[in-house]
């Protein structure tokens, strides 16, 4: 019998607002966190195709841990540390009561120190000093930097993972958590997913890549709209959602509050593209049912979808394809989200952020609305999707996370009962 795993404890940094209760507030209202973006220092701004972004604003006057210097903490780790405090925090967890060894730390990262890798290259060109490079710039600039900082804030010991898949990364994170616990590894995995890469190389790289909306630069707040007929690319974001995993055992052992049950989980390659997924919706379907599968759970048993919808052409048709191939007639009976939506695509962070509003959406029954969501593409129709909040009683969820790369993730979380 599978090792049963439930979240315990929830915190995010987002566009939206930091910290779960306002973010969660604000994606109930609908509220866009897509803003334009401030000039890159002396880079003429209107010479990128995109001009907006999710940007995380306030986070300034954050403070960190005494053992912990921001300066030394690139952006991305920065938002994981936080949010993993929030989440540590609201867990209830007591770390100076755990066996070290038995807690570990997997984070799902897309790009990394993005922002001192391009502030150090840029300054190394520019004074021709190279022993003038930041100490701390390889520390910093690993993909693993933040797991590692996450850790020894916490002083866990147990397994520790970085896992970069692009868009997927946090969705595996979570599923690997899920894994580790499964495995008896550890007791609780604090698990997160954290991206800041709106970085002026990292912008100009997805402009040339022409993945990016361009076609609402001067009304930002409209820009993300996934499944919608006027949507033409996704927008970038930032931040990091945070996730407390643990056995149900040990949860119930220390009465925690539970807010959903990981139950299933699944990784894929569709072994297509770099960065288009396979038109007619098999692969995306294989990786939904096969997580369906590890959770014991039937499609008929599904009530609602947060979507991976990027917003983009292509990659919201192929979603919804695959959507009506897996769950057929009753995929117009589930509720359906995109999150993105009002953040805009968060990278490596995006799977967190979609189980976060997963799990407040099985225990709240509210499904927060996709922004924009204005006129219906055919291509793309499915009935669930609202601009609206909707509400009913929710037992079991569905996340969809694809990266570049051919890679497919998908999670079942369920009502905890």
């Amino acid at each position: 019998m599978k090792t049963r795993v439930v979240v315990t404890g929830l915190g995010v940094v987002s566009p939206i607002g930091i910290g779960v209760p306002i973010f969660w507030k604000a994606a109930l209202e609908g509220r866009s966190g897509i803003t334009a973006i401030p000039p890159f220092g002396d880079l003429p701004l209107e010479a990128y195709r995109c001009r907006v972004a999710g940007q995380v604003t306030g986070f300034e006057s954050v403070r960190f841990p005494e053992s912990v210097n921001p300066d030394r903490v690139d952006r991305y780790a920065q938002f994981a540390l936080v949010a993993t405090q929030e989440a540590l925090a609201d867990s209830g967890l007591r770390m100076d009561r755990e066996p070290p060894h038995r807690v570990g730390v997997i984070v799902g990262a897309g790009m990394g120190g993005m922002v001192m890798g391009e502030r150090e290259i840029t300054q190394l060109y520019q004074s021709l000093k190279p022993n003038r490079v930041h100490p701390n710039f390889i520390p910093t600039i690993t993909l693993n930097s933040a797991s590692g900082i996450v850790a020894m804030a916490c002083g866990a010991k147990g397994p520790n993972l970085t896992i970069s898949t692009a868009c997927s990364s946090s969705a595996h994170a979570l599923g690997q958590a899920l894994t580790c616990i499964r495995s008896g590894q550890a007791d609780v995995v604090i698990t997160a997913g954290a991206d800041a890469s709106i970085t002026p190389l990292v912008f100009a790289g997805f402009c040339s890549l022409r993945v990016l909306s361009t076609g609402f630069n001067e009304e930002p707040e409209r820009a993300s709209r996934p499944f919608d007929l006027a949507r033409d690319g996704f927008v970038m974001g930032e931040g990091a959602g945070a996730l407390i995993l643990e056995s149900l055992a040990h949860a119930k052992k220390r009465k925690a509050r539970i807010y959903a049950e990981v139950a299933g989980y699944a990784a894929t390659s569709e072994a297509y593209h770099m960065v288009i997924p396979r038109e007619d919706g098999t692969d995306v379907a294989a990786t939904m049912k096969l997580a369906l599968d590890d959770a014991d759970v039937t499609p008929a048993q599904v009530d609602y979808i947060n979507a991976h919808a990027t917003s983009t052409p292509i990659g919201d048709a192929v979603e919804a394809k695959a959507i009506r191939r897996l769950f057929k007639t009753r995929a117009d009976r589930i509720l359906i989200n995109a999150s993105k939506s009002l953040i805009g695509h968060t990278l490596g962070a995006a799977g967190a952020m979609g189980a976060i509003a997963s799990s407040l959406a099985l225990e709240t029954g509210q499904v927060h609305p996709t922004a924009n969501y204005e006129n219906s593409d055919p291509a793309c129709a499915l009935a669930g999707i609202s601009r609206d909040t909707q509400e009913r009683p929710l037992k079991v969820a569905l996340l969809n996370a694809f990266g570049f790369g051919s890679n497919n993730a998908a999670l079942v979380l369920k009502r905890f009962a």
